[in-house]
């Protein structure tokens, strides 16, 4: 169930994503502009998640996770007749964001429920809810070309079913600590660790690689390699449905080995491929492999990362904790839609970004090689 949340909570989150550039054309909007409508509601889910993470270790998961998949509805529906009004866009993208932060409500509920030794892999298959932005992807532009309008319709009333049924199936762990300290406080706590900000860094580039690529991929497609808004969001649906198939792999490979290790590897991965995609290799096949070995490289790492977190974290912490790593992760992914925007339109290329995600990954390969992998289960 709280796959199912996360995965439905994620698709409202990225609806703005895939018909972007179909905004883009109607309202006259620049590079820019279109990346700042989609990044909004990343910027805003990311940090709500550092709220919804402490209010679910106070009032838990079972009460959380159906609220918010409730009041997710509003925005989706809001944007109906706000399609022709760039300003009021961007107000309902900035409450479309409120999707983005179940993430912190289901880790610490995932987290409860297992072992230390299986939860690597239980938080990974949790993780396969990103795979929201994937049928995004693909299912939002199909359903926009027999009607405008369906695409919001049809995730308003899944959200709808679905709060219903996670209101009556999800339980909280009988017996599970519940902080008494006030909001405020247990988030001073969880800030003071310094394995909070350690891991936030690290997620940044995993996780907000994933979401960069995510909301900005079809429009990059559509643009450098003149894809249809379509074969755009296909191609894109594809790169994310490799994000999610590896990050119970990266959790499971934790199970086994030091998460800091499978971690290392991944954004190696990642560093190898964003330098050939920065030489704008042709489509077929070479940038397809590429796109694809960094998705993979972006999954492997957020579900190793996450696994690291709930092996150094305290259960009554993890919500906290988690709030805070998956808002920075999200944040991640605020700034290089953003960017992507700009370069291209200062630069009329791509290659300084991919550049970029390089350079990060490469730094916290290192990172996690040579410091987090010292750190010990026990901790």
């Amino acid at each position: 169930m709280a796959t199912v949340g996360f995965g439905l909570t994620f698709w409202a989150w990225d609806l703005i994503a895939p018909l972007a550039s179909g905004y883009k054309d109607r309202l006259g909007l620049s590079s820019f502009q279109q990346s700042l409508l989609v990044a909004v509601p990343v910027l805003v889910g990311s940090v709500g998640r550092i709220p919804a993470g402490a209010l679910t270790d106070r009032y838990g998961a079972r009460l959380m996770f159906p609220l918010v998949s409730a009041l997710t509805i509003v925005p989706v529906l809001l944007l109906i007749p706000v399609k022709n009004s760039y300003g009021l866009l961007l107000a309902v993208a900035f409450l479309l964001g409120l999707g983005g932060t179940t993430f912190a409500i289901g880790v610490p509920l995932v987290n409860s429920w297992f072992p230390p030794g299986r939860r690597g892999f239980a938080l990974g298959v949790f993780g396969m809810g990103t795979g929201g932005v994937a049928l995004s992807g693909y299912f939002t532009p199909r359903m926009a070309a027999h009607g405008e309008n369906l695409p919001f319709a049809v995730v308003a009333v899944a959200l709808a079913v679905y709060a219903v049924l996670a209101a009556i199936l999800i339980t909280d762990r009988p017996g599970r600590p519940v902080p008494s300290a006030s909001l405020a406080s247990r988030l001073r706590q969880a800030g003071k660790l310094r394995v909070t900000w350690e891991l936030s860094a690290l997620y940044a580039i995993g996780f907000g690689g994933v979401v960069a690529f995510g909301v900005y991929l079809p429009t990059y497609l559509k643009t450098w390699y003149e894809l249809s808004p379509t074969d755009a969001g296909t191609k894109a649906a594809g790169f994310a449905l490799v994000t999610v198939v590896f990050r119970p792999v990266g959790g499971r490979l934790s199970d086994r080995f030091h998460p800091a290790l499978v971690t290392a590897v991944a954004l190696a991965t990642v560093a190898l491929f964003a330098v050939v995609q920065a030489f704008d290799p042709p489509l077929a096949p070479a940038a397809t492999i590429a796109l694809l070995m960094t998705a993979a490289g972006l999954g492997t790492a957020g579900g190793s990362v996450f696994a690291l977190v709930s092996q150094v974290t305290p259960q009554a912490q993890v919500g906290s904790v988690t709030g805070i790593v998956g808002a920075v992760g999200g944040l991640g992914g605020f700034v290089p839609p953003l960017l992507m925007g700009a370069v291209y339109s200062a630069k009329g290329s791509y290659s300084i970004g991919f550049m970029l995600l390089s350079d990060l990954a490469l730094a916290g390969c290192v990172y996690a090689y040579v410091r987090m992998r010292t750190l010990r289960a026990s901790q």
